[in-house]
C-alpha cells in the first residue's frame, strides 16, 4: 500500500496504514480486515433490501468426497449383499424408516429433521459435483457463480458486529467463494482449527506485543493522520476508507464478536457434549457464531471419497460426525433456535450402487441423500425414494437448483432474482429451481 507524507508536519514520517492497524491476513488472500471491510463498498452492489425470512441463519455440514448414501440415510437391507454393503441398518425414532448402521446418534433425532433420498445431478467429478452443491449451478466456462453463502452476504448483509458469511476452518474450496460479486462478499474464514486448544481467529486477536491501550493509541494516531490528510483533499474515497477503518476497529474491539468467536466461554460440560474433536468443535462453534447473529456458515467435517474399504473408513470417520450433528440439533431444539436456524449436511454425490473390487463404492451422481434440519423445514419426513438398489431416483427426484431455491425461500431471498454479473449481465441467483414446498412447514 502506497506510503504518503507531508513534509513540515511531526506527522510526515513515511507510515502506511498497515502500520497504524494491523489485524493479520484475512482468508489466506493477502487483505487486511480494514480492507476486506473497505471492499465492500467499492465498486459492489447495493444490498437489496429483502424481508427476513423464516430462517435467519443456516448451518451447511458439508461432507468433502461424496459421503454413501447407503452406509448412512439410505441403506437397502433387502438388496443383495454386494448393493447393501458391509453394514446393516438401524430403527430410527420415524416408524418404519432405518437408517445405516453408522448413524446411531442421528437414528435418535429423526423426528427433527428431513432427509431428502431423492437428490441427484449429473456430475462425477469432485470439483465439478461440489460446484453444484455450494452454488447451485452445474459449472460453466463463461461465469463464476457465487456460493450460497455469498449470495445470502450480499442480499441480507451483516448483523450485529459480526461477518454474515463465515467458514470453519478455512474456506473449503475454490466455489464456496464469492464468483460474480465482489470479493466483499466472500467469507470470513477462521485460518485455525476450534479443535486445537491454542485455537484464536486471527483477525479478531491483536498481534502479540499489542495491548488494548497500544491499540487505542494507534487507533488515536490513525484517527489524528485521517484528519491531517482529510485538510489536504476533501475526497469521498477519504471518507469511506476512515469509514471502513472504524468499522474495523468496531469490530476487534467488539465484546460480542470477540466471545462469539471464544469456545473456551462455553462450560467445559458443554464442550464435551458435542465431543472433543474436530467435528463436535467446528459444530459447536458454528452454533455459537449463529446464535451471536453469523447468518450463514459453513463447515467440513471428515473426507468421505471412500474407493476402497469403506468399511474401515466408514467405522472411523462417522461416529464423530454422526454424534456431533446430533448433538448440535439437540442443542439448537433445547435453545428454541432450531426452528430459526436451518442445518444442511450436504455431499457433493453419493457412490455407486456395487461395491467395487477394492471393498469400496466409486462416484455416483445419479442418486444420493442430504438431511435438513430446522428453518421451517417438516421435522420426522423422509422425502423422495431411490430404486431397490440405490441407483436412481424412483419417487420426487430433486436437483441442486430445487434445493438451493428452497434454502433461499426460508431465507428470505428470492431465488429467480437477478444480480448483475460483469459486463452488465443479468443472471438468476439461482436458474429453474423450485420450492419444495412439500418438505417445509404450512404458514400458519
Amino acid at each position: 500500500m502506497k506510503k504518503q507524507s507531508c513534509p513540515g508536519n511531526p506527522l510526515s514520517r513515511d507510515y502506511s496504514r498497515r502500520e497504524f492497524l494491523y489485524v493479520g491476513v484475512l482468508g489466506g488472500i493477502g487483505l487486511t480486515l480494514p480492507q476486506f471491510l473497505r471492499m465492500q463498498a467499492s465498486g459492489a452492489q447495493k444490498f437489496y433490501e429483502t424481508r427476513e425470512g423464516v430462517a435467519k441463519s443456516v448451518i451447511n455440514i458439508f461432507l468433502p468426497g461424496g459421503m454413501a448414501h447407503q452406509e448412512t440415510f439410505d441403506p437397502k437391507p433387502y438388496a443383495p449383499i454386494e448393493y447393501r454393503g458391509p453394514f446393516g441398518s438401524i430403527e430410527t425414532a420415524l416408524k418404519g424408516e432405518r437408517f445405516g448402521a453408522n448413524l446411531k446418534n442421528l437414528a435418535k433425532v429423526a423426528d427433527k429433521i428431513t432427509v431428502i433420498r431423492s437428490m441427484a445431478h449429473g456430475e462425477a467429478a469432485h470439483e465439478r459435483g461440489t460446484h453444484n452443491m455450494f452454488t447451485g449451478y452445474r459449472p460453466s466456462p463463461a461465469v463464476d457463480y457465487p456460493s450460497i453463502g455469498s449470495v445470502v452476504s450480499h442480499e441480507l448483509g451483516p448483523r450485529n458486529s459480526l461477518p454474515p458469511y463465515v467458514c470453519i476452518p478455512n474456506v473449503p474450496n475454490v466455489y464456496a467463494n464469492s464468483g460474480y460479486l465482489s470479493s466483499a462478499y466472500g467469507p470470513f474464514a477462521l485460518g485455525s482449527n476450534p479443535e486445537r486448544d491454542d485455537f484464536k481467529v486471527r483477525d479478531l486477536n491483536l498481534p502479540a506485543g499489542v495491548s488494548d491501550e497500544r491499540f487505542n493509541r494507534r487507533r488515536s494516531l490513525l484517527e489524528t493522520v485521517d484528519h491531517h490528510f482529510k485538510t489536504l483533499e476533501d475526497s469521498d474515497a477519504l471518507d469511506a476508507m476512515d469509514a471502513f477503518y472504524s468499522h474495523a476497529y468496531k469490530l476487534i474491539s467488539s465484546k460480542d464478536a470477540r466471545e462469539a468467536f471464544n469456545l473456551k466461554q462455553e462450560d467445559e460440560k458443554v464442550r464435551e457434549r458435542y465431543g472433543k474433536h474436530a467435528p463436535g468443535q467446528r459444530m459447536l462453534l458454528a452454533r455459537r457464531l449463529v446464535e451471536a447473529g453469523v447468518r450463514f456458515v459453513s463447515l467440513t467435517a471428515g473426507g468421505w471419497d471412500h474407493h476402497n474399504n469403506i468399511k474401515n473408513a466408514m467405522q472411523s470417520n462417522m461416529p464423530p460426525v454422526d454424534h456431533a450433528i446430533a448433538t448440535l440439533i439437540r442443542d439448537l431444539d433445547e435453545r428454541g433456535m432450531l426452528d430459526s436456524t436451518m442445518v444442511m449436511v450436504t455431499t457433493e454425490f453419493g457412490r455407486t450402487p456395487k461395491i467395487n473390487a477394492t471393498a469400496g463404492r466409486d462416484h455416483w451422481p445419479r442418486v444420493f441423500s442430504v438431511m435438513l434440519a430446522g428453518g421451517g423445514t417438516k421435522r420426522g419426513l423422509i422425502h423422495g425414494s431411490s430404486d431397490a438398489l440405490a441407483g436412481e431416483p424412483e419417487e420426487d427426484r430433486v436437483g441442486v437448483a430445487d434445493l438451493a431455491t428452497t434454502v433461499y425461500h426460508q431465507l428470505g431471498i428470492t431465488a429467480d432474482k437477478e444480480l448483475m454479473a460483469p459486463g452488465d449481465r443479468p443472471i438468476e441467483i439461482v436458474d429453474g429451481g423450485r420450492v419444495l414446498d412439500e418438505i417445509l412447514e404450512k404458514k400458519a
